[in-house]
């Protein structure tokens, strides 16, 4: 009787064959390899996450306990912990990065018309840092302070669909703002940013690219107010206003006008002063844009708990890089998953139901993912089901 195939190697046909090759041709990634392709990495590295593996020899012991399902799981090659970490240390990062990105642009796809708490039409993305803090005696070259450790992720998030577009490491001591220069402005798109991106020399090629930022200003910034517009105080707007720098310096840096919104949110009692080159949308608009950025920290908050980035299988930089970068990409597969088979389920229960049936069989995926009953442990935050598509 037909008991159907792995629930791994449906999962994994859900990865377009041809970019990959294409990606591992453009690096050499096969070059001179005998028995442990570039697939078979991105394989165990993708069960390790799915599954929430914590060392490669964790991952070893686990697939040759599955030895006899391994070829109809897609696996080719002998897994073998020292294999697996040569290929981390050895195989470059860039391979996983440029098939992330593939993976990217087909999510964005599916997920471009999700609506957004603001009535636009406009791409919307929010950018922001996290820092995951390492062993200083294991990763020397990540220093960050004294006796410390730690790596930053900076990343650009695409509102609609949470889906991650451009992530990039580095070290603690670099700042928020640098990242800018690494970013093509998108013209018409949307940018959200904290204080931390107060570079108004860097925003500037923003507003030259036909970019949009929404920015929160620090407090010792002065201006000279230019205009002024009415708003409605009942909405906990306080001012809307057309300003220009008063410190010469940082006229020079941004020699146009800007417009500084002012937002009291009651529920927090906290003042926020957001600074935008949107003039054209309604002053209320701009706060709600602005609470699209806690979007980036529930996605940091989610990859934490769920995928294995906490912890580097690897210490040298292209293994830290090239873990990161296979977690995003079985992130985002997930959630095409999720799209194209149409599921209800949210992100987390799919993560769930998949870390304990990779090695199960059915005939139907979806099916299974969406009946399978799951029973979420008792006293579970609130923030685990927060990040649903």
């Amino acid at each position: 009787m037909f008991a159907g195939q792995l629930i791994f190697a449906q999962l994994m046909e859900f990865l377009p064959r041809h970019e990959f090759n294409a990606c591992v041709r453009r690096y050499r990634g096969d070059a001179r390899v005998r028995g442990f392709s570039c697939r078979d990495q991105f394989l165990a590295m993708a069960f390790a996450q799915l599954t929430y593996r914590e060392s490669l020899r964790d991952i070893q012991t686990c697939l040759r306990a599955m030895q006899d399902k391994l070829y109809h799981a897609g696996f080719r090659g002998t897994i073998a912990r020292n294999t697996l970490a040569r290929a981390n240390e050895l195989r470059d990062w860039r391979i996983y990065h440029d098939f992330a990105q593939v993976l990217i642009r087909r999510a964005r796809d599916l997920y471009s018309q999700e609506p957004l708490a603001v009535a636009l039409h406009n791409t919307v993305y929010a950018l922001d840092s996290t820092v995951i803090e390492l062993c200083l005696s294991l990763f020397p070259w990540a220093h960050s302070q004294r006796q410390k450790a730690a790596v930053k992720l900076h990343t650009l998030l695409d509102v609609r669909g949470n889906i991650p577009c451009v992530v990039r490491v580095s070290t603690a001591k670099t700042a928020d703002s640098t990242v800018l220069d690494h970013l093509l402005p998108e013209p018409g798109s949307f940018y959200i940013m904290d204080r931390g991106y107060n570079d108004f020399q860097r925003l500037l090629r923003w507003t030259q690219a036909g970019a949009f930022f929404v920015v929160r200003g620090r407090k010792n910034i002065t201006f000279v107010r230019r205009a002024r517009r009415q708003v409605d105080r009942s909405t906990g707007l306080r001012s809307d206003q057309t300003v220009r720098f008063r410190d010469h310096r940082t006229r020079k840096h941004y020699p146009g006008l800007l417009r500084r919104v002012t937002f009291y949110d009651v529920e927090h009692r906290r003042r926020f002063i957001l600074l935008t080159n949107a003039f054209h949308l309604p002053a209320a608009a701009i706060p709600q844009l602005y609470k699209c950025r806690w979007q980036v920290e529930l996605f940091f908050k989610w990859i934490k708990q769920h995928l294995r980035i906490k912890h580097f299988f690897g210490r040298s930089p292209n293994a830290v890089k090239t873990q990161v970068w296979i977690a995003i990409s079985t992130y985002v597969l997930v959630a095409i998953l999720r799209r194209e088979l149409k599921l209800t389920r949210s992100q987390y229960e799919i993560l769930q139901i998949l870390s304990v049936a990779i090695f199960e069989k059915t005939p139907d995926l979806a099916t299974f993912l969406q009946q399978t009953v799951t029973h979420l442990p008792t006293g579970c935050p609130n923030q685990l089901t927060l990040f649903d598509f």
